[in-house]
């Protein structure tokens, strides 16, 4: 089996010093990427294109993440115009090539199975926006819904899996995904300007006090007022915890594994993620 390359094999297609040097891009999608391509190259017929669909996956993923940073607010200095003009380019760049990936590849059939799967991610997050538009959220449907936009994509492979993996794969994928968004959280908790419409602005939606409520729905979010928020209701040690309970979730399923070569796959995705989680959210215990 081919070794985990993708990442490398991705940055000729989204390296490019104009855009780095103009505007800054979502992380990779490494986790969900890495714990696909150990699927696809473990089964017991391994998929010729496993790092094929890997890559593509990626990018689409990649593209999409690009175009969730486009800050639609009113007029902007030209700098963050030009920000936002290299965002829109680099997220349709990066969405398109899979389609040239895979034509020549001459793979019709996934162009469309990723493609339906790009619809489903953009019903989603349409449905959720307006359920956040009109304040019909809690703060764990908010995590729910978070991890499916982010996961959506990949279960397009579900149906191409062996049975026996399929519904580990769906366990390991949501699973991971928990524990992005999670961690997501706990970098906003750290920003008092990307408080809104977070976890914390949620939870505090719903058991904060009827003037604070009055508040974050009259989108007054000062630095002063959301910071003694995150103090008064605990939002980083929480979120931690939150984090350590999806981590273990994650490890336990893995133990269960039937499949040593798989077993070992996935430790490697533990070692690149889920093990710095731990220390992260130590840390933000011990502040508390």
């Amino acid at each position: 089996m081919k070794p985990y390359k993708i990442p490398e094999i991705a940055k000729k297609y989204v390296d490019y010093d104009m855009i780095h040097a103009h505007t800054e891009l979502p992380e990779f999608p490494d986790a969900r990427t890495r714990l696909l391509f150990a699927f696809l190259s473990n089964q017991r017929t391994p998929l010729l294109h496993s790092e094929l669909y890997a890559l593509v996956v990626s990018l689409v993923q990649l593209g999409m993440d690009t175009h969730d940073l486009i800050d639609e607010s009113g007029r902007v200095a030209e700098k963050e115009m030009r920000s936002r003009q290299l965002k829109v380019l680099a997220g349709d760049y990066y969405s398109s090539r899979f389609y040239q990936l895979l034509a020549q590849a001459g793979q019709v059939s996934m162009i469309k199975r990723i493609s339906n799967g790009v619809c489903e991610v953009n019903k989603l997050k349409v449905n959720f926006y307006m359920k956040m538009k009109q304040f019909k959220v809690t703060a764990e449907e908010y995590l729910t819904q978070c991890v499916q936009v982010k996961t959506e994509l990949f279960t397009v492979f579900t149906d191409i899996l062996d049975d026996t993996m399929a519904r580990v794969w769906t366990e390991l994928l949501h699973g991971l995904g928990r524990c992005e968004v999670v961690m997501d959280e706990l970098l906003r908790s750290e920003k008092p300007e990307r408080f809104n419409h977070s976890w914390g602005y949620w939870h505090v939606l719903n058991v904060g006090t009827d003037e604070e409520k009055r508040k974050l729905a009259d989108k007054q979010t000062e630095p002063s007022f959301v910071s003694a928020l995150l103090s008064s209701y605990d939002v980083r040690g929480q979120l931690a915890e939150k984090l350590k309970q999806s981590v273990s979730q994650v490890q336990a399923i893995v133990a269960k594994l039937d499949s040593d070569k798989l077993m070992r796959e996935l430790q490697q995705v533990g070692e690149t993620f889920l093990r710095p989680l731990l220390p992260a959210a130590s840390a933000l215990n011990e502040r508390r």
